[in-house]
């Protein structure tokens, strides 16, 4: 007998992915809220990859970095926005500014060694997106109806936990 664990029909991996995605952009919205600089000693290495869909950056740093690049902000940067699907900052280069435009899906690795916290992605191209699914088939909000569509109380939205005490 084999012990392998069945395929998922979930993308349970994908689903993690982009919640802990999530993360990154609710931790660079609260920088954008607090007017654009990081709270204390916290600074941020942002790795993503160069060549993934909607990632925008200057020929100079595509051709220095052809793959995967990580940036740093911690004092100089600037312009920080962020979007549902991604963030634009401005940053410096060698003395050179520039304007980056970064999807969510590019980033590999986000870490803020001020608090010792990092996370890894694995990166996403543009056909690694979650699908679109169909809307449940499943009891609407209404709960199950009966052959005339008329609602009928089976009980099923009721669920009892008893943490009882021993007696």
């Amino acid at each position: 007998m084999e012990d392998t664990p069945a395929d998922s029909l979930i993308p349970y991996d994908e689903i993690v992915q982009e919640a802990l995605r999530a993360v990154v952009g609710r931790v660079l919205g609260q920088v954008v809220d607090s007017g654009g600089t990081l709270p204390g000693e916290h600074h941020f290495y942002i790795t993503f990859k160069t060549e993934a869909p909607g990632v925008v950056i200057p020929d100079h740093l595509k051709e220095r970095f052809p793959d995967e690049m990580t940036i740093v902000l911690q004092n100089k940067f600037w312009d920080l926005s962020v979007s549902e699907g991604g963030f634009s900052v401005g940053l410096s280069f060698n003395q050179r500014a520039a304007s980056l435009e970064i999807p969510f899906a590019a980033i590999t690795a986000f870490v803020d060694p001020a608090v010792d916290f990092g996370l890894q992605f694995q990166a996403m191209n543009g056909s690694d997106s979650l699908e679109a699914h169909d809307e449940a088939e499943n009891d609407g909000p209404e709960g199950p109806a009966d052959d005339n569509g008329e609602p009928v109380d089976d009980g099923s939205n009721v669920v009892t936990v008893d943490f009882g005490k021993k007696k």
